[in-house]
């Protein structure tokens, strides 16, 4: 493709400045205060220090392996150029997180994947570093040693088909044409959970097209580097469904497999003028979502994959250039290197829990300016309209709603509109301009509309699709991909804001919002598992699924004596550790059941204490012995360090929540404190 005389540049998008400095604590760690109460000023002081100008927190939102090198192959296939800087400071992260083994997992603490292994080998070399050097060299004998590139899972063989070092005649089969079908068909891609689909949208173009890179000396070199044979005796179309063992999360099912076979012979005869047709329907898609989301896409996944659309379709256009200037979003440069963060960020969702921590810390009046920032950011956040001709583009309405990061990228989440509305109410009166009635009942009615048809909740959108999607699973990777799934935490967080919303409004909608609780409530419980835990799809895992099935069921109006209650406090009080902590591994995650860390980890100790007061538990014995612990871990700068990873995603996927390490030790520290106190008197 074309390029004009300037060559596109990945630049990243500075942040809002830093807020005004707090002043610092009074003679921090003073023989005089309560080793506890000045572990909750102290950090207060030091984490609200952090906070932006524009009122929200700035944190490092890496952990998947697999988002970095989607990038690099984008960069180097449309020509966009890195700096000098960036390529060292990415080596240098993959040079962090490579393991002893010279491999490279799904995620930051995964053990080694070929699937890890062949993308971040691949991502080296585009950025630089030679076949000869030691980190190249570790990686490529772990790789070849583990059947090379040939096992790759198929997301992997895409990349490198685009790339143009693997053929596309091995991808499973992504036909453009599914999106031509009456959407009532359940396999119309409009069906699938939406980041699924948004996937699916440039990797149907990009198949269908049978996209690929400009050939250069270093792509022939990669294809001698990474397979185990030589390229021109490899039977490309043998490996469609060749995938390492070790990387197998979900097995492809018998449906499956049937499918991919007939749609590869589908796909030799295939209709041009259809094809063409549907192409066309695609990539107006795509520059849908491009435009609605001012081109960040609703995830660093699609992101590139969008952006390479465009640039076998356009060339060096304009659509192209925007696209390249948002790049630089996703990007985090820290410790560790520079990474490609899970998303534009968590703006929005750690905001809204860190002023939580704050109001129920009693130093409200004291972080009062602190407190009014967060709320202009929320305020500020809120989306304020539906994505334009949104049912033609298979899109819910989105007025009311808040995202996970910004407004700006548009995409609204269950969760966090809950959240946001909860925190609304609760800094109302303390601000000059508070939300409207009519804002306000805009995020009801919206938390409304996305209630499923069992009760609960999914992160972005209502289920559409039935069950059975599943088997059409082909991302070998990750579980529950195929179709919206309810989640505790999602479902405990829209019946918290809806409940908080009913004190606020109790004429509005009075029978849709209790109705909605109600079956919000029943949704919860049968969620528990037998031994009292709730499985925590979003953050690892008992521990924090566990506290928000506690609080989702206590806001419905469940008695701190009722059965669930009881038996999830139970379940708590079991996992215990001796040290008075709790450490989940996120093992947990991936085998389903609690899996013990072999340290206790402050996340999720304050996970499981907010969980038990909000229970209402105030035993000493039990609560003061973490709340020492999360104490003690603390640094001299009123800060925690980063232990192991707390979030996760489909399952498989771990990803790292930055400023959780200080929001949730600071919230329970602070609840603590005010459950201590109501108790002695």
């Amino acid at each position: 493709m074309p390029f004009s005389s300037t060559t596109p540049r990945l630049d990243v998008r500075p942040l809002p400045p830093p807020a005004p400095e707090l002043e610092p604590a009074r003679d921090a760690r003073s023989a005089t205060r309560d080793p506890l109460a000045a572990a909750l000023e102290d950090g207060l002081r030091a984490f609200c220090g952090r906070q932006r100008a524009d009122g929200h927190w700035a944190g490092d939102y890496g952990g998947p392996l697999f988002l970095l090198p989607g990038f690099a192959i984008a960069c180097h296939v449309t020509g966009v150029e890195l700096s000098d800087y960036q390529r060292r400071r990415m080596i240098a992260y993959l040079e962090h997180v490579q393991n002893h083994d010279g491999g490279w997992g799904l995620h930051i603490e995964s053990p080694s994947y070929v699937f890890g292994t062949t993308l971040n080998y691949v991502a080296l070399r585009l950025l630089g570093v030679g076949p000869d050097d030691t980190r190249a060299a570790r990686a490529r004998a772990w790789l070849l040693a583990h059947g090379g590139a040939a096992g790759v899972p198929n997301w992997g063989k895409f990349w490198l088909a685009v790339l143009g070092v693997y053929s596309w005649d091995g991808v499973l089969p992504v036909p453009p044409e599914l999106w031509l079908m009456p959407r009532s068909v359940p396999l119309h891609p409009a069906n699938y959970w939406c980041h699924t689909r948004a996937i699916y949208l440039p990797v149907s173009y990009l198949y269908g097209r049978r996209a690929r890179g400009p050939e250069s000396q270093l792509l022939g070199a990669l294809r001698q580097e990474i397979f185990c044979e030589r390229v021109d005796e490899i039977r490309w179309s043998a490996l469609r469904e060749q995938v390492a063992p070790g990387d197998v999360y979900t097995p492809h099912s018998t449906l499956l497999r049937f499918a991919g076979r007939a749609l590869a012979q589908y796909d030799r005869v295939h209709v041009r003028a259809l094809r063409r047709r549907a192409l066309a329907a695609v990539l107006d898609h795509i520059r849908h979502e491009d435009e609605s989301t001012n081109y960040l896409d609703i995830g660093p996944v699609s992101k590139p994959l969008n952006m390479l659309a465009i640039w076998f379709a356009e060339g060096d256009s304009p659509r192209f250039r925007r696209h390249v200037e948002r790049l630089g979003d996703y990007l985090w440069d820290a410790e560790d290197g520079m990474k490609v963060q899970g998303y534009n960020g968590s703006q929005l969702w750690d905001t809204a829990f860190t002023a939580q921590a704050i109001l129920e810390s009693g130093m409200a009046d004291e972080l009062d300016a602190t407190l009014q920032r967060a709320h202009a950011f929320i305020d500020a956040n809120q989306v304020r309209e539906n994505v334009p001709d949104h049912a033609r583009y298979f899109r819910d309405a989105t007025i009311g709603a808040w995202p996970f990061s910004t407004a700006e990228q548009a995409w609204p989440v269950s969760d966090c509109t809950a959240e946001a509305l909860k925190v609304s109410l609760l800094l109302a009166p303390r601000v000059e301009s508070p939300l409207s009635d009519a804002r306000l009942r805009q995020a009801a009615d919206f938390l409304l509309s996305q209630q499923n048809d069992d009760g609960g909740w999914s992160e972005y959108e209502r289920r559409r699709g039935p069950a059975w999607l599943e088997l059409f699973n082909a991302a070998e990777l990750f579980g529950d991909i195929m179709i919206a799934q309810t989640y505790v935490e999602c479902t405990a967080a829209a019946v918290k804001g809806l409940s908080a919303f009913s004190r606020h409004d109790p004429r509005y909608r009075r029978g849709a919002v209790q109705d909605a609780i109600a079956r919000g409530a029943r949704c919860i419980r049968a969620l528990q598992r037998d031994d009292g835990s709730f499985y925590g799809s979003w953050g690892v895992c008992f521990t924090y699924g566990t506290w928000f099935g506690i609080e989702g069921l206590l806001a419905a109006g469940a008695s701190r004596h009722d059965d669930a209650i009881r038996r999830a406090v139970a379940f708590l009080r079991a996992t215990q550790r001796d040290d008075g902590g709790w450490g989940e591994s996120y093992r947990s995650c991936t085998e389903l059941r609690y899996v013990q860390h072999e340290r206790a980890q402050v996340v999720n100790t304050a996970w499981a204490m907010l969980a038990l007061m909000a229970a209402g538990c105030t035993s000493r014995e039990v609560l003061e012995p973490a709340a020492r612990l999360l104490a003690s871990r603390q640094r001299a700068d009123g800060t925690w360090a980063q232990e192991a990873i707390s979030g996760v995603f489909n399952k498989a996927c771990m990803i790292n929540y930055d400023n959780y390490r200080n929001i949730f030790p600071l919230w329970a520290l602070a609840r603590y404190h005010r459950v201590m106190e109501t108790s002695a008197h």
